[in-house]
């Protein structure tokens, strides 16, 4: 099947966050807007046809997981990820930010430190600090174009205070990196030796760009499986984040049980029907869709890489290695780095995530959503180098 990505599909008037939040977030109401990371492109036909055939069944009760369900998902992360599991390991929650309150309120208490490594995903600090544990930060560095991990900062911000958990982001958002197996084995020696317990976001593992290759972080070694809950969802992978599904793996069952008292006093009990649905057709019977859809992402990153050099001389992508965002480093255009956020949303009108919410190694960054048609990343290039090579 021919799947036509660079299709262009108005979502003004969907309630998307993307585009119909523009004006109450401040933006101009003709923003183009390639923040927020969901995907521009209808989800898989496949994916599609099983939520058509739920809706004529015409009966949305209590759901539950079920044979064809797990394994589905048993096959998709043994052939995607060389990972296996027992089904007793699975605990589903509404999402992965979800998964990660959950996993703050049953494993840490008020006042404790936890773990993260910045620039990185806004929510980790958010669900810390809304949950009054305090955010201890280890700084992610770049050198020759590559953000690295500085493995003594972390190990000694770990001892100074005494951290109880550490949030992991695999592959990395916002700086594209994924994590070799030998950096991930570091990361879990100190974990370990420092008794933190390990969440993992892994919600961008199908989104891998050779010759890189994701590493489950639980599948290091037996020790590192039982001091870790791994949280992956299709949400990213197959644009179905508003369904709300995601599979938590905890292997240990100690910590599995404090897991699930913790989310059930949400009164979250059943997954959300739809999710399941559309997530059971996925891992049956989306891997086709998704290689086009990697391929169509390939050749927008070949595309942005060379319309930048003849658009944006001075701006700097970092070179990719997993998810559909990529990190600009604008810094050499000698801007402020607020001035220049005001420029590209007001003056080019192209809503980017700022670099600063990442942290504040994000200064003069802008992260770009590349999960849409061609036209549109062209035009949004087209537009900030109209602002920024003429001042």
């Amino acid at each position: 099947m021919e799947y036509n990505f660079n299709k262009i599909t108005d979502r003004h008037g969907t309630n998307c966050i993307k585009t119909d939040l523009a004006v109450v977030r401040g933006k101009p109401a003709d923003v183009l807007s390639l923040w927020v990371a969901d995907m521009d492109f209808p989800t898989a036909p496949e994916i599609l046809e099983a939520l058509h055939n739920k809706v004529n069944h015409g009966i949305f009760g209590y759901s539950c997981l079920d044979d064809s369900f797990f394994q589905a998902l048993s096959e998709w992360q043994k052939i995607e990820h060389n990972f296996t599991f027992d089904r007793r390991e699975v605990v589903t929650t509404p999402g992965v930010v979800f998964a990660l309150a959950t996993a703050i309120k049953a494993f840490t208490k008020e006042g404790d430190s936890i773990i993260i490594q910045t620039p990185v995903y806004y929510p980790f600090k958010n669900m810390i600090e809304a949950n009054n544990r305090k955010t201890v930060t280890s700084s992610l560095f770049e050198k020759n174009g590559k953000w690295q991990i500085d493995f003594d900062d972390f190990e000694n911000k770990i001892k100074q205070n005494n951290v109880k958990l550490f949030i992991l982001c695999s592959p990395h958002n916002p700086v594209s990196r994924v994590w070799t197996k030998e950096e991930l084995l570091w990361l879990s020696e100190i974990c370990l030796r420092n008794n933190v317990l390990v969440f993992a976001d892994e919600i961008h593992n199908d989104f891998v760009y050779a010759p890189n290759v994701h590493t489950v972080f639980s599948t290091i070694s037996p020790e590192v499986a039982q001091n870790t809950i791994v949280s992956m969802s299709p949400s990213k992978t197959f644009n179905l984040a508003g369904l709300q599904f995601s599979t938590n793996f905890i292997k240990n069952p100690a910590l599995r049980n404090l897991f699930r008292k913790e989310k059930d006093k949400t009164g979250y009990d059943e997954p959300s029907l739809m999710g399941l649905v559309a997530a059971r057709a996925a891992y049956q019977n989306g891997k086709n869709w998704l290689e086009a859809l990697k391929k169509h992402l390939s050749e927008n990153i070949t595309f942005l890489r060379s319309y930048m050099a003849e658009k944006l001389p001075k701006a700097r992508l970092i070179e990719p290695e997993g998810t559909f965002l990529l990190w600009i480093d604008f810094s050499a255009y000698g801007i402020l780095d607020s001035e220049l956020d005001d420029i590209i949303v007001n003056k080019a009108k192209v809503w980017l995530d700022r670099g600063t919410m990442f942290g504040t190694e994000g200064e003069n960054y802008q992260r770009i959503n590349i999960a849409t048609p061609q036209p549109l990343l062209k035009e949004a290039i087209d537009r900030i180098s109209f602002v920024l090579e003429k001042s």
